[in-house]
């Protein structure tokens, strides 16, 4: 599915393989797919040999896109070196990011797309934030949006939507961190998400449990009993269709998959193990609950592979497709309320 507006792509870090795999996801999409506009340094990409047009507006785009890859040009500060970032690049790179916020805001895009970035050179500089999800949130705080908002991340590959009630936490922390509060929060960003995105009129979630076997009625473990059945019951009577808490070892094979539309996760590895496993390399991150759309790659900067032109593109190209499905979406529901 096409968005009818370009979408914007931040290039992430200069000295990663951001440049790279967007010029990639380019040629994979120059005939006929979703046109796109960079935001970044042109005269970076043409020094790595990508046909670049440097444009003056997203509207721009389309009309360039068949024959080279559209850039809003905001150059770096300082010299590039594959592999090596450097902090003197963090402000531009913090900048792009916020210059694609503000034109999905401004309705000039359709939605983002985020090249991987390098948390360091970023704190180096005074970046404060823990990364992309969170400064877009930041940057979208005032708009007004749902009553219930995001941000809650979303990994998708194949036909598994899996969704994080935690993230970045140690296994030692997440059971601290799971409480009904922050599962019915997140339960209900991603039946929102199924509607107002994917155009899933009434979404079936499956939520995962924490211990084995589902606590075994208490012998494995209270938190289903004292937590998540609990969660469970407000969010049934708020209309939400969600299962009772099922052992994670069963939910991610194919049959399963059939029986949801989007799964529940408690922690890190329990949705990024049967994502990572159902397809490796083009796995993506969706960031649910947020007045823009926005996706990204499922990897990193890649510094130990940059500028020997073997980096791939699979995750690029699928957050690509998934942002202009997502943005096509939103727009034909505007269009129908």
């Amino acid at each position: 599915m096409v968005s009818p507006l370009p979408l914007a792509l931040s290039m992430g870090e200069p000295a990663g393989v951001g440049p790279e795999i967007i010029a990639k996801a380019w040629a994979a999409l120059k005939e006929g797919g979703q046109p796109f506009v960079v935001i970044g340094d042109a005269s970076l990409m043409r020094a790595q040999g990508h046909p670049v047009q440097a444009i003056t507006s997203p509207a721009d785009a389309p009309g360039v896109f068949a024959r080279a890859i559209p850039v809003l040009d905001h150059p770096l500060s300082a010299q590039v070196v594959p592999g090596r970032p450097d902090s003197a690049n963090a402000g531009a790179v913090a900048d792009w990011i916020e210059q694609a916020v503000n034109l999905a805001l401004n309705g000039q895009v359709g939605g983002i797309v985020t090249a991987p970035i390098a948390k360091a050179p970023l704190y180096a500089a005074g970046f404060r934030f823990p990364g992309h999800t969170e400064f877009i949130a930041e940057l979208t705080a005032d708009v007004p949006f749902a009553d219930t908002r995001g941000p809650v991340m979303m990994l998708t590959a194949l036909d598994l939507r899996a969704c994080l009630v935690t993230i970045h936490a140690s296994l030692a922390q997440v059971p601290e961190l799971v409480t009904i509060e922050r599962v019915c929060r997140t339960a209900r960003v991603v039946h929102e998400a199924m509607r107002r995105d994917f155009g899933i009129a009434r979404p079936r979630l499956a939520l995962a449990a924490l211990n084995p076997h589902a606590g075994e009625g208490g012998a494995m473990g209270l938190e289903e009993i004292e937590i998540l059945a609990p969660a469970v019951e407000i969010l049934r009577a708020e209309g939400i269709d969600i299962s009772d808490p099922r052992p994670a070892d069963t939910m991610f094979h194919a049959e399963a998959r059939a029986g949801y539309d989007a799964a529940v996760c408690l922690y890190h590895d329990q949705a990024l193990i049967p994502v990572k496993t159902l397809d490796f390399w083009g796995g993506v991150n969706v960031t649910l609950g947020l007045p823009i759309v926005r996706t990204s790659p499922d990897h990193g900067t890649g510094f130990d592979i940059a500028g020997r032109g073997i980096a791939r593109p699979d995750s690029l190209i699928k957050a690509i497709c998934a942002a202009a499905q997502m943005s096509a979406v939103r727009l034909r529901t505007k269009l129908v309320s």
